[in-house]
């Protein structure tokens, strides 16, 4: 879960619970059924509920720590994730280069969120979601979360998924590409166009989906997220940072230096300068689509780590 750190987990976790657990839920059910799902479906989703211990135990006592880039890398960018990587490159390469070819978003990036993400897949979480969000979203007296547990609901309700398929992580975040409920309702997709976005154990629907959800976001196909440069000994600290976009022609006029095998790109597309450990650390240029990655998790060293990952796993 350190890839989402800056998400929907980095919320106050003082336990507010400032009504009854069972008055809460009467509430929730009451709002799911006023937004027409129906009563069968409210009833089969939270009749059995109480708050989940794991996930306030999980939500009370979120590390508090403050990660430089070299370190998170260190921990994100293993040798063991990069080859099985490399392995699942090799096995769904067809299915990577059919979904890219209908979403213009490259296999590279794919293979980077879906690396950090869930491991391949492979560490999905097991918390039934309706119970995780109606937990949160009673102790934090979170009206996001408790929205977001009725748009679970609505997934049961048409029939996309029964509650017991509905598992993921503590927070609510669903499947392989750990989607919340409402992202699921707004961008999942099913490859093949037949039946239910199956997020879970599609791999081509988890692919399709993630790929989505960066078109709508604004991906721009044929360009770069992030790439290591090298730069001068005394480069303006109050020019670095995503916000201070320039040119690329400007950057490597002030002597930043694109690597060896670098993509070409024009000299006006624009540009940021990142110096994630300041002077001395790693320094990257990072481009529109690195805003767009952004926006699957709004973190620079995630943004940073996607692109990364994906760069080493096809190296």
């Amino acid at each position: 879960m350190l890839a989402g750190l800056g998400g929907a987990l980095a919320l106050p976790k003082a336990s507010w619970a400032a009504q009854s657990f069972p008055a809460f839920l009467a509430q929730l059910q009451a709002r799911a059924r006023a937004e027409g799902i129906p009563a069968r479906v409210v009833e089969a989703s939270t009749a059995h509920l109480t708050p989940n211990q794991k996930v306030l135990k999980l939500d009370h006592h979120q590390p508090e720590f403050t990660l430089t880039w070299a370190k998170y890398s260190s921990i994100v960018l293993t040798q063991e994730r990069i080859g099985t990587g490399q392995k699942t490159y090799h096995a769904t390469q067809p299915l990577l280069a059919a979904v890219t070819s209908r979403y213009g978003v490259s296999s590279q990036i794919i293979l980077g969120i879906w690396g950090l993400e869930t491991n391949f897949g492979s560490n999905q979480g097991d918390f039934n979601v309706i119970d995780a969000l109606a937990t949160l979203s009673w102790d934090r007296q979170s009206r996001y979360f408790g929205n977001e547990a009725i748009d679970a609901m609505k997934i049961v309700a048409q029939g996309d998924a029964p509650v017991s398929r509905l598992l993921g992580s503590y927070a609510g975040a669903m499947g392989q590409p750990q989607f919340m409920p409402s992202t699921y309702l707004s961008t999942a997709v099913s490859f093949t166009g037949h039946g239910a976005p199956d997020i879970w154990h599609s791999n081509a629907d988890a692919l399709a989906s993630m790929a989505n959800y960066l078109a709508k976001a604004g991906w721009r196909s044929d360009e770069p997220s992030s790439e290591s440069v090298a730069v001068p000994h005394g480069v303006n600290l109050g020019e670095t940072g995503r916000k201070h976009v320039r040119t690329l022609g400007y950057w490597e006029r002030l002597g930043v230096q694109r690597l060896p095998g670098a993509v070409r790109l024009p000299d006006s597309m624009p540009a940021a300068l990142l110096l994630p450990d300041g002077p001395g650390g790693q320094a990257f240029l990072v481009y529109q689509n690195f805003s767009v990655i952004r926006r699957y998790n709004p973190s620079d060293y995630y943004a940073l780590a996607v692109g990364a990952l994906g760069r080493m796993i096809l190296a």
